[in-house]
């Protein structure tokens, strides 16, 4: 796959939910699943085959209904999280989660099958905790702990035994509904962060009472996403309808430590690299994917040589050049809102994005910029 050539995959329907292989893979995978008011929603697991460069695509029903987000789990291959929203008795939208355990083969037994079916569809106990769920977050070390943000609450569920339970939940004063939150990587996996409005709250999910740190209105307008750096401790980025990317130093909740406006609209997707975390994804609805360095916060950040070591650099080689932070590349291929973006774990310089079209590129880091990191 050449670096300017992208290559687009179109779905039949609308589209929102994005995610990426996660656990151990040495395949670039994606998994994007629909959006459409008709109950024959569809998941598509879609491949990439390096040596054709072409994109192989396998399609499983759908029939919970619409889907709202998407997340693969870190320790099973064939483990996903749908959240989703459905019609009962024919005026009624609820929404539900629930696992989806693919199965080990992904060739159709019978040859005119349309559709593929999941293995297991394990739908989690979360009606009683409110009505709008936001996203099932699997655990970064512990696979059997869930976290499940519903209207203003934290639902953490185990899966240790036969079926799924709820094992603690952290009731937010004063916020009636979260945006979407995820767990630290940090801190033993204790802590999950959630987003409110403008603001960032981070929870010990040990004490369901105690806000570790929180950031008061951190965007001037609902902060929509956030990831966590996994390279550099306490650092996290955030994108909101202010149209800001965001880095933070959650030791120090006043300021952030870098920001970019280069949206023109609602930023709803912020990712950091997973193996250089000087690079940045971020998209909106502007239609736009942007590609940022922040290298001078990153954990490959260049560092300040001073005294004899710089008297000693200056009369040897020319110093290493390092990206600089800013704005590297704009991918605008999109027609629609991109509501999601996702980073290959298997090739670091490869991600895809999702618009509202139901149109999902895979593209990859241009390769100066890929050389003056590696160079």
């Amino acid at each position: 796959m050449e670096e300017n050539n992208s290559l687009v995959y179109g779905l039949e329907f609308q589209a929102r939910a994005l995610a990426s292989q996660q656990a151990e893979s040495n395949d670039v995978r994606f998994f994007v699943a629909t959006q459409s008011l008709k109950p024959n929603n569809q998941l598509h697991v879609v491949d990439l085959n390096e040596d054709s460069s072409g994109l192989q695509s396998r399609i499983f029903a759908h029939p919970y209904g619409e889907v709202w987000r998407l997340t693969a789990s870190p320790h099973d291959p064939r483990l996903l999280a749908s959240c989703y929203s459905m019609l009962k008795g024919g005026t009624q939208v609820v929404m539900e989660t629930a696992l989806l355990t693919l199965p080990e083969s992904l060739e159709p037994k019978d040859t005119e099958q349309e559709f593929l079916t999941f293995e297991n569809v394990e739908t989690l106990a979360t009606s009683e905790y409110g009505a709008e769920i936001r996203t099932t977050e699997f655990h970064p070390s512990d696979p059997n702990q869930l976290a499940c943000v519903v209207d203003g609450k934290i639902v953490l569920f185990n899966r240790a035994e036969a079926a799924t339970r709820v094992v603690a939940e952290i009731n937010a004063k004063n916020v009636p509904k979260f945006t979407t939150g995820r767990w630290s990587h940090f801190h033993q996996g204790n802590h999950f962060i959630a987003l409110h409005d403008c603001s960032i709250r981070s929870y010990d999910v040990r004490d369901p009472n105690h806000v570790v740190w929180s950031i008061e209105e951190a965007h001037s307008q609902m902060v929509r996403d956030l990831d966590c750096n996994p390279n550099k401790q306490c650092h996290i980025v955030t994108g909101g309808d202010d149209g800001v990317m965001k880095v933070w130093d959650f030791r120090n909740t006043k300021e952030h430590v870098f920001a970019r406006s280069d949206h023109h609209h609602w930023i709803w997707s912020v990712r950091f690299n997973t193996y250089h975390d000087q690079l940045l994804l971020s998209s909106g609805s502007d239609g736009k994917v942007l590609l940022t360095c922040a290298g001078s916060v990153s954990s490959e950040a260049p560092e300040v040589i001073t005294g004899a070591d710089a008297v000693e650099q200056a009369g040897g080689s020319e110093p290493r050049e390092h990206l600089a932070d800013g704005l590297l590349q704009t991918f605008d291929q999109h027609e629609d809102s991109v509501y999601g973006v996702e980073w290959s774990t298997a090739d670091p310089w490869m991600f895809a994005s999702l618009s509202y079209d139901g149109r999902m590129i895979i593209s990859k880091v241009p390769k100066q910029y890929k050389y003056q990191i590696l160079l």
